[in-house]
């Protein structure tokens, strides 16, 4: 009997929601037209995704409207389950007025001190995810009998 993994492909809708259960991911853009990654705080936000920055390389490619990709997962690797959201659509400076107000009063705060005035959204225009999931055991039918040595 294998002990495999199943692979399930998610929804949006699903994606979405797993979303919503976690407060990090990476977050892949352009920096000195070499790719760079780092760890973000996020939030979900008319079902696209928002970051507080404070300026510097992740501002520049919301500034220039740079295609910029998401990822978050919860994963174990004890049991090998787990889930991976990717996200990859543009990115922009929130700049409305009423848009800052709305985000500024419940975003999550950021991990490391220093100032977050600016808030950059990133396009939901693709989004893929997968949940790996330890296979169901199959279950027999008739009774097992328990006497046997």
């Amino acid at each position: 009997m294998t002990k495999g993994r199943a692979l399930e492909t998610l929804n949006r809708r699903q994606c979405l929601d797993l979303l919503q259960h976690v407060r990090v991911g990476r977050l892949v853009f352009t920096e000195d037209a070499l790719p760079a990654v780092q760890p973000v705080n996020f939030r979900l936000w008319r079902d696209d995704l928002v970051i507080r920055v404070a300026g510097g390389p992740k501002l520049a490619a919301a500034t220039n409207h740079q295609v910029v990709a998401f990822e978050a997962d919860e994963l174990d690797p004890d049991l090998r389950d787990g889930w991976s959201v990717t996200v990859v659509g543009h990115a922009e400076p929130i700049t409305e007025i009423d848009e800052l107000v709305e985000l500024s009063g419940t975003f999550v705060e950021p991990w490391v001190d220093g100032r977050r005035d600016h808030f950059v959204r990133i396009r939901t225009e693709t989004m893929t995810g997968r949940r790996f999931r330890r296979r169901s055991v199959p279950q027999y039918c008739g009774a097992v009998d328990a006497g046997r040595s």
